[in-house]
């Protein structure tokens, strides 16, 4: 008899980021769990901000994040479906993941039927919960002539702009660290959102997302479960469906 292969589900790594204090034990941590999971993964759908900053020339890419890559070529090519959600962080993907590993890039939520159940999947930013600054910016991100515009920018410029922008940001998402995490301002707007969609999308089962470097798994009816990724930063978590069990699970690692 087959085994059932699985599903999983990950979300911001930050590969890159200038908040990492061991940025290189971060990767080799994920290439690790990767390389744990290979045998029995049908699919992976990373939700993004698995790096701190991407930006896509037409003959430049980010330098770094090698063994990361690797590793999902080497998993792509066993067969194993890569997904990419594009994150807040990194937006700016193209053609160049899909050329050379074959991953399929996914720029909004999307649903997805995996293993008998309905799933909704997302980065977490996507619903218009914040400021108007935030969804300004986030159509600016977007705009295609915008997009070009920035690629006229030399990347010493950009890159160091990005990544220092990255590291203020973060500063200012910890400031509701001494909440719990039910009380915090992003949780409800999006438990709420995923409340309000499914009453007009009552077929959802799940509802998974990052972005909030959270581990999350609340009951929204009796049918339906929204969940948040947690992170690769402090974390070290994923979520991971057989076809009858969703759950959520850190990586061990020793002290």
């Amino acid at each position: 008899m087959t085994k059932q292969r699985k599903i999983y589900f990950a979300a911001d790594a930050h590969l890159g980021a200038r908040f990492h204090q061991d940025p290189a034990r971060v990767e080799k941590l994920l290439v690790g769990w990767l390389s744990e999971i290979r045998e029995s993964a049908a699919a992976l759908y990373f939700l993004g901000d698995m790096f701190d900053y991407w930006y896509e020339y037409k003959y430049v890419v980010p330098k770094g994040h090698i063994r990361f890559l690797g590793k999902l070529a080497e998993l792509s090519d066993a067969g194993i479906e890569i997904h990419i959600l594009i994150g807040n962080h990194d937006i700016w993907m193209f053609d160049y993941l899909p050329k050379e590993i074959n991953a399929i890039i996914h720029r909004d939520m999307i649903t997805v039927d995996l293993l008998g159940k309905r799933f909704l999947l997302g980065h977490g930013d996507e619903p218009d919960y914040r400021s108007r600054m935030f969804r300004l910016l986030r159509a600016i991100f977007r705009n295609r002539v915008c997009q070009w515009l920035y690629a006229g920018i030399h990347p010493r410029w950009t890159f160091g702009f990005a990544l220092g922008w990255s590291h203020d940001s973060r500063k200012g998402g910890l400031r509701h660290e001494y909440m719990s995490v039910e009380e915090r301002p992003a949780v409800r707007y999006l438990t709420a959102f995923a409340e309000n969609y499914l009453k007009a999308h009552p077929d959802i089962d799940y509802f998974i997302f990052g972005h909030l470097h959270l581990l999350l798994d609340h009951q929204l009816s009796q049918g339906s479960r929204l969940l948040i990724a947690g992170d690769w930063m402090r974390l070290f978590s994923w979520i991971e469906w057989d076809g009858e069990t969703l759950a959520t699970k850190q990586y061990h690692i020793d002290p």
